[in-house]
């Protein structure tokens, strides 16, 4: 375990301005590119003279460099981040790092964490994105996609939040193998739901769908086929929906036509509650929809922690060391860490510093058209902090 102290080339006192800057006030598609974040009053979070301890876990992959990113953008709009940082990978022999990032992100409460490679060609290969889940009760995983003016896309105006269950379902990996002499000829695969998850991922979307004006919840079940696994999810949704939030609309959907009309017209939905296997796909099919798989962060919260990473936890291994992969999503997840930790201000100064990078300038990486290295981008997101802090004489 290594400790990466951001800010070492500039320190700021423990008085941290708080008021609000903007360049030009912000328009309406800039607020919808500010990803909302439902913070939990139970996290435990490691706070020590103004400053907070963060767990990063950089992955596999394009994390390092993405993560290396990240801490140039800190530094430079001075948020009082400290990294604690954790060499979790896919390799063979993790699971002392695993035991080592799990404690690290219990002891400071929130970590950012790059993407680590899940090996499919091995049955025996336990997921290191799993477990973190399972070990911490990071219940929900919650992706915010919003359309980007000048990012290409079939549609316009989607403004969606996906909220999936992220723990139980068949996509936690209970599994066996009945039958396997003299080979492998039947596979158990378990889907276990239980009321009182379902009870938990439906309160959060209704909260969060409360807290931020949102007015319909969407639940995307398969309960017409799969009636008592499914049909105790629908049920428990209805019935909190009906019994509790009154005031906020509320449908059901199944998820193979849900998967139709999300691409064919996206704009009906708000947001959208799932068990875990839909939450995965229909997930994957909302990224690539606004622009694809680097744009789009990705939170997952429990009642004690929160892991923030990419919405759609690809490695992007080929990319790996080019300077070619799009640093957007990584950069949204740092923001989306910030907010949860209340500090707002810094959040609001990056997120936008990123939206006129991607929209005023066009600076777009190849994946969605453009011809800008990472670097440049990153470049041009710590030039508008740099002018945004300047214009109002942010002091330190």
């Amino acid at each position: 375990m290594s400790s990466n102290v951001l800010g070492q080339t500039i320190r700021f006192s423990k008085s941290v301005v708080h008021k609000a800057f903007a360049s030009t006030a912000p328009n309406s598609d800039m607020l919808r590119f500010r990803s909302p974040v439902l913070q939990t009053n139970t996290t435990k979070l490691a706070r020590y003279g103004g400053r907070h301890n963060v767990t990063v876990l950089p992955g596999d992959g394009i994390g390092p460099e993405m993560i290396h990113h990240v801490e140039r953008i800190l530094s430079a709009v001075q948020a009082p981040i400290d990294f604690e940082e954790v060499n979790l990978t896919s390799k063979e022999d993790a699971s002392e790092d695993l035991a080592e990032a799990i404690t690290a992100i219990r002891r400071n409460g929130v970590a950012l964490k790059g993407n680590i490679e899940t090996k499919f060609d091995n049955p025996s290969f336990v997921s290191r994105n799993l477990e973190l889940r399972r070990q911490l009760n990071l219940y929900a995983n919650v992706l915010h996609c919003s359309t980007i003016p000048t990012v290409p896309s079939r549609h316009t105006g989607i403004d969606m939040v996906i909220i999936r269950e992220n723990t139980e379902g068949e996509y936690s990996g209970n599994e066996h193998e009945a039958v396997n002499s003299p080979h492998p000829r039947v596979v158990e695969s378990l889907k276990i739901v239980t009321r009182e998850k379902s009870e938990q991922i439906t309160r959060f979307a209704f909260q969060f769908a409360k807290k931020y004006g949102r007015k319909k919840v969407t639940a995307v079940h398969k309960a017409n086929i799969q009636k008592l696994g499914d049909g105790l999810f629908l049920k428990v949704a209805t019935d909190i929906a009906k019994n509790e939030y009154p005031e906020i609309e509320f449908n059901a959907m199944i998820v193979d036509n849900a998967s139709m009309q999300l691409v064919s017209r996206p704009q009906q939905f708000d947001v959208m509650l799932m068990p875990n296997l839909y939450g995965n796909i229909i997930s994957n099919i909302a990224c690539g929809l606004v622009g694809g798989p680097g744009l789009v962060s990705g939170m997952n919260i429990g009642d004690d922690y929160a892991v923030f990473e990419t919405g759609t936890r690809n490695t992007g291994t080929t990319l790996a060391g080019k300077d070619l992969a799009n640093p957007t999503a990584f950069i949204r997840a740092a923001v989306d860490l910030l907010r949860f930790l209340g500090l707002q201000t810094h959040a609001n100064i990056i997120s936008d510093s990123l939206f006129r990078t991607l929209v005023d300038k066009r600076i777009h990486t190849a994946d969605i058209g453009g011809t800008a290295k990472s670097s440049e981008l990153v470049q041009s997101v710590i030039e508008f902090i740099e002018k945004e802090l300047e214009d109002h004489n942010y002091r330190v």
